[in-house]
């Protein structure tokens, strides 16, 4: 039986958030974080139009999460992500002690991962959920900046 709510849709979600941030000459990342299957925070990069390095997708999402919450932990919550947080992403969701995170590309270069980035230590991650649609977003958009 397929749920209503599963990962993949959640997943979509943040796709479609990445689709606004590459419409608006962002780099397409897009999140959303759900407690009890119920998004409460959706975002996307906005460091071009706020000229801010640290208005990635993730970021945004934290703050607005932490204010539908009303505290500034994220325990029972889950962030889908269109790519894989990177090392400052990955600070902020270590103190917001976020339960899970779920993204769909894995970032080769700055991704938490390859920079050896701790998380909380009750913090599940999972990579690879809709990884394609995820990367074919993020490869269309650095194909039209570099014509």
């Amino acid at each position: 039986m397929v749920l209503p709510f599963d990962d993949r849709y959640f997943m979509n979600k943040a796709l479609q958030e990445a689709t606004y941030a590459f419409e608006a000459g962002e780099i397409p990342v897009g999140a959303v974080i759900v407690v009890q299957d119920k998004i409460i925070a959706r975002a996307h990069n906005l460091t071009e139009k706020l000229n801010d390095v640290t208005a990635h997708a993730e970021m945004q999402a934290i703050t607005s999460a932490a204010n539908f919450i009303g505290g500034k932990y994220l325990r029972d919550c889950t962030l889908y992500v269109t790519l894989e947080p990177c090392q400052m992403c990955a600070g902020a969701l270590y103190w917001s002690q976020i339960g899970r995170i779920v993204y769909a590309a894995k970032d080769l270069h700055r991704g938490c991962g390859v920079m050896g980035t701790t998380l909380h230590p009750k913090t599940k991650i999972e990579g690879g959920i809709m990884e394609q649609e995820a990367a074919m977003l993020l490869q269309q958009f650095f194909a039209k900046k570099r014509k």
